[in-house]
């Protein structure tokens, strides 16, 4: 693990400087935090499939990285079974209260300031992570449900070390942490402070909640005493939501057929809408039209990194939401001839001045864009089993510590932020307003690259709306760059944010900024805080290799055997 200290100053170093992939034969897993990994191994050494892996991994993220996902937030999950050539997409997202309307964020009219919206539970949508996951189980699994929960439990019961990472999350958002008293139960000592590095966290409340998920299914947060506990905390808080036991035993996972697009060599393919996949297919519809003989941390590089990422975020702010509420034009959002024409628009040496969002084949009334807001959280995991089944997970409770709400052990997501606060525009609707029964969109991006019927990458980051580039970029450093794992994690980032190109302050990277602004791009250095996972599969006749690498940002491990 790369402490966080030294990583601006690796990642000013050439890049094949930084650590080595992990390598293994048969089976691994990258998660974002090393115990997370730990446990989720020891589930496919008991002979678990990654479905399995993947129940425990989300278990133990619950309480080691509780601000950045668990079990009262959502995912999506991509699956892969060689045995049938079979390619499965789990949507897993929250969904907003049945009573929820547009104006859910006006205050007068006007939108609310960010913080008082999802602090609270105005913002809590309807947890999905859990009926998702256990229905994919149903479907992929062979351990015993209930077996995948005692690594948690006991983790949770004996405590563990507050990792740098979890303890700085704490002191930032230490102000309204406080104002919830299961929250400042577990997240500060004696004495009122925030929990220090170091300092063991234990979590009794969360082992009987996670007990009740062993025992009863998803039905223990959806149905009965704990579901009543989430319902009082969304309803009674200052800042009440609208959520009512019905939405919570009414919620059901999506199961579908991933969306896959060609590039280069390969077939890439992610879930479709509301995840953020699309918008990551287009950015690679794009790049097709240029060579690959880049340089990684070159101004070339990141420019057609901003540029094609600029033209996809115009697209996403028109037409990406919920596709059973609002048509979204997927396939003419990545038909070749569209593609084809969005990529003209496209200058190494001169950048466009102001992208807007292209007319593919649609139905439907004119829409209007989503204005730009905040998005972060997330934890991504990728895995592979002894007989080749794969997951590419990503999952969030959307910001930090989400909601600041604690219920039973467990942080309460504030994922309807995910919505336009802003319902409409000019009297033309935004795509992604609230709605009753939606799911908001989801920059969230688990990835799955092919050749031919081979599975060769599986990839994915935390980040809010950066992780669309992340995932792009990591693309492309692992399949163009042929950079392995651990390289194309480490590697100093350059992307779209909206209309803006970031260049990842305190790397390399950032010493473009004159040569990108010199080209008329809108560009910036600033924090980029990936957290991009990654297995890469290599075969050489009939034996398998995999490569592992994480995130330096973060503090991740890739363990194999």
């Amino acid at each position: 693990m790369i402490r966080a200290p030294l990583l601006a100053l690796l990642l000013l170093l050439p890049i094949t400087t930084l650590a080595q992939p992990v390598v293994a034969e048969r089976q691994m897993v990258v998660a974002s935090h090393p115990l997370a990994a730990e446990a989720g191994q020891a589930v496919l050494r008991a002979g678990g499939t990654a479905v399995d892996a993947a129940v425990t991994v989300q278990a133990v993220l619950s309480l080691v990285e509780p601000q950045a996902s668990g079990i009262g937030g959502g995912a999506f999950l991509l699956h892969w079974n060689p045995a049938g050539h079979e390619l499965t997409a789990w949507d897993g997202r929250e969904t907003a209260p049945a009573a929820a309307r547009g104006d859910l964020f006006l205050n007068d009219g006007r939108p609310m300031e960010f913080l008082d919206a999802i602090v609270g539970g105005r913002a809590v949508g309807v947890p999905g992570v859990m009926r998702m996951l256990e229905e994919a189980h149903r479907a992929h699994g062979k351990l015993p449900w209930a077996d995948l929960f005692a690594p948690a439990i006991r983790l949770a019961e004996e405590g563990f070390p507050v990792s740098p990472r979890l303890a700085q999350s704490i002191a930032v958002s230490a102000e309204t942490l406080r104002r919830d008293a299961a929250a400042r139960a577990l997240f500060f000592d004696a004495s009122g402070a925030p929990l220090a590095e170091g300092a063991v966290l234990r979590n009794p409340a969360l082992a009987e909640t996670l007990r009740a998920l062993a025992e009863q299914g998803a039905d223990a947060l959806h149905r009965g005493p704990i579901a009543a506990d989430i319902v009082n905390a969304v309803r009674r808080h200052a800042n009440p939501g609208l959520m009512t036991g019905d939405d919570l035993a009414g919620y059901a996972p999506r199961r579908s057929t991933a969306i896959c697009l060609p590039y280069r060599l390969y077939t890439v393919c992610a879930p479709p809408p509301p995840s953020g996949g699309a918008v990551v297919l287009q950015i690679l519809g794009l790049l097709a039209h240029f060579g690959p003989d880049l340089e990684p941390t070159g101004a070339d590089a990141a420019m057609l990194l901003g540029e094609t990422g600029r033209l996809a975020f115009a697209d996403r702010g028109r037409y990406l939401a919920d596709p059973a509420f609002s048509p979204v034009p997927t396939a003419g959002l990545l038909d070749p001839a569209y593609l084809t024409l969005r990529a003209q628009l496209i200058s190494l040496d001169r950048a466009i001045r102001v992208p807007r969002p292209g007319n593919p084949r649609r139905d439907g009334p004119p829409l209007a864009s989503q204005p730009p807001q905040p998005e972060s959280g997330t934890a991504h995991l990728a895995i592979v089993d002894a007989e080749g089944r794969a997951v590419s997970m990503t999952t969030t409770v959307e910001s930090i510590f989400g909601a600041r709400v604690v219920v039973r052990g467990f942080v309460l997501n504030n994922e309807l932020s995910d919505f336009s606060f802003l319902p409409e525009i000019d009297g033309r609707p935004v795509a992604n307003r609230v709605e009753g029964g939606k799911r908001p969109r989801s920059s969230m991006s688990p990835l799955m690259a092919f050749r031919g019927a081979e599975l060769e990458l599986i990839t994915g980051s935390a980040g809010g709306a950066r992780i669309i580039g992340y995932v792009a970029q990591s693309v492309m450093a692992t399949l163009d760059w042929n950079l392995d794992p651990q390289a194309a994690a480490a590697l100093p980032h350059a992307g779209a944010y909206h209309v803006l190109t970031e260049l990842e302050q305190g790397t390399v990277a950032a010493s473009l900024l004159n040569a990108l602004t010199s080209r008329g791009a809108p560009a910036a250095a600033r924090v980029m805080n990936s957290g991009t996972n990654i297995i890469r599969l290599q075969r050489e006749g009939e034996a398998r290799r995999l490569l592992g690498g994480t995130d330096p940002r973060r503090e991740g491990a890739a363990v194999g055997d």
